[in-house]
């Protein structure tokens, strides 16, 4: 298919040159974009972009005005990359909406864990569904997240606790990776947490997961990343260090919940394993930014769980005024962050972490690309890149969409240039 957008009011996120990998510190406020602008699409890739008055120098001027190109008038109108969502459980059974309901009465995320809720119960579910249920709960949460601007998603699994059913959902995640244009990514997560009869012999549960679910999951060849849940109540850094060092004699690339509720240890562990992002976040003090200004490892925060769980948000305005990097993902998930749309992710990193706007295009465009590999095929608007975009509705500014909390201002979805 050809695609030609023209009389974007604003095309963001774009360029040129060299493809940037991540943006970092300072330069997180600063935005690219062309006003007036067209961009154009050919076979699922940007093959042009431009102010208006040079559409017609183009080499592709021509093509782009042929008859079998399709044209979309977006005067008025924005066109921002895709989001990319680094950090969801979006296969999961059922929802855990009476668990909300004793939160709301008083009740904490730990405390409604031990009485069996939590991520227990979703493993419950989980290991009584089967696959086609899984794929077909799982395939309305991608046309939701998709219709909200999300064109690329990673999808752990977690929810299984033993090796047979987190085998069951990785095979999920890649039946989605077939049904659907959204980009995939795949994240082994059987340290999720401990199964009860496990609790008094976690030891023994952890050489599950090292000995069995690691060399079969592997072998399959179901996963792209490995995650730990490092933190108080859940796997210590030692545990967690051993279940990396077994994914990394496979192949498997961290991706680390690091730090929700207590100085875990689990973002130094991130760094000492070359983690391609750690997660969470909400405990970041000194020592934790120091460890991340060393390393390649890209601090993911998910404030849709912190708003949801009622708890301290990631110190973001610190991190990134100390120089580092930010993405944010939705944590899309039945317990603890019950959506997966990433514009009001980034209402709630400007109006509860101190972001401004340029900063949270950044943190779920490129810097979410990179915290799930794809920065060099998504991210942002650049020859070669997929054709994975979306248009807004008639805004007055960029600034608008994490300012109208709560509103879509999503109108059109192109991914792999398919509208």
């Amino acid at each position: 298919m050809k695609l030609l957008i023209k009389n974007i009011k604003q095309l963001l996120q774009v360029e040129e040159g060299q493809v940037r990998q991540r943006i970092c510190g300072k330069e997180m406020s600063e935005l690219p974009a062309i006003s007036d602008a067209y961009l154009y699409t050919r076979d699922g890739l940007i093959k042009d972009f431009g102010k208006m008055e040079a559409l017609a120098q183009s080499e592709l001027h021509n093509e782009m005005t042929a008859n079998d190109v399709s044209t979309i008038d977006a005067s008025g109108k924005m066109v921002l990359p895709s989001f990319c969502d680094s950090h969801t459980h979006i296969v999961y059974a059922g929802s855990r909406e009476i668990e909300y309901i004793n939160k709301i009465k008083g009740l904490s995320y730990e405390e409604i864990a031990k009485r069996g809720g939590g991520i227990l119960n979703s493993a419950r579910r989980l290991q009584k569904a089967n696959e086609n249920e899984l794929v077909e709960q799982a395939l309305v949460r991608l046309e939701e997240i998709k219709s909200l601007g999300t064109g690329a998603v990673e999808i752990k699994s977690g929810y299984g606790l033993t090796t047979e059913s987190e085998i069951k959902m990785l095979r999920v995640i890649k039946r989605l990776k077939e049904l659907t244009p959204v980009t995939i990514k795949s994240t082994f997560l059987g340290a999720h947490a401990v199964p009860a009869e496990y609790k008094k012999n976690q030891a023994a549960y952890v050489d599950i997961v090292v000995e069995e679910m690691i060399p079969k999951v592997a072998g399959e060849g179901l996963a792209d990343y490995i995650d730990v849940f490092c933190d108080r109540g859940f796997f210590t850094r030692e545990e967690t260090e051993r279940i990396l060092e077994a994914g990394e004699k496979y192949g498997l690339r961290p991706k680390i919940h690091a730090n929700e509720l207590d100085f875990s240890g689990g973002i130094q562990a991130g760094v000492k394993f070359n983690a391609l992002s750690v997660d969470h976040l909400e405990f970041t003090g000194e020592d934790e930014i120091k460890a991340l200004l060393k390393s390649e490892t890209m601090p993911t925060l998910l404030p849709g769980a912190a708003f949801f769980l009622e708890m301290e948000y990631p110190p973001a305005r610190k991190m990134i005024d100390a120089g580092l990097p930010v993405a944010m993902a939705s944590d899309y998930n039945p317990g603890s962050s019950p959506s997966g749309n990433m514009q009001f992710v980034m209402s709630l990193g400007c109006i509860k972490m101190k972001m401004i706007p340029e900063e949270s295009v950044h943190a779920v465009t490129i810097n979410g690309a990179y915290a799930m590999g794809v920065e060099n095929e998504m991210g942002t608007i650049k020859k070669g890149k997929k054709a994975n975009f979306f248009i807004t509705k008639e805004i007055p500014t960029y600034a608008f969409i994490p300012y109208s909390y709560g509103s879509d201002n999503v109108e059109k979805v192109i991914l792999n240039g398919e509208v």
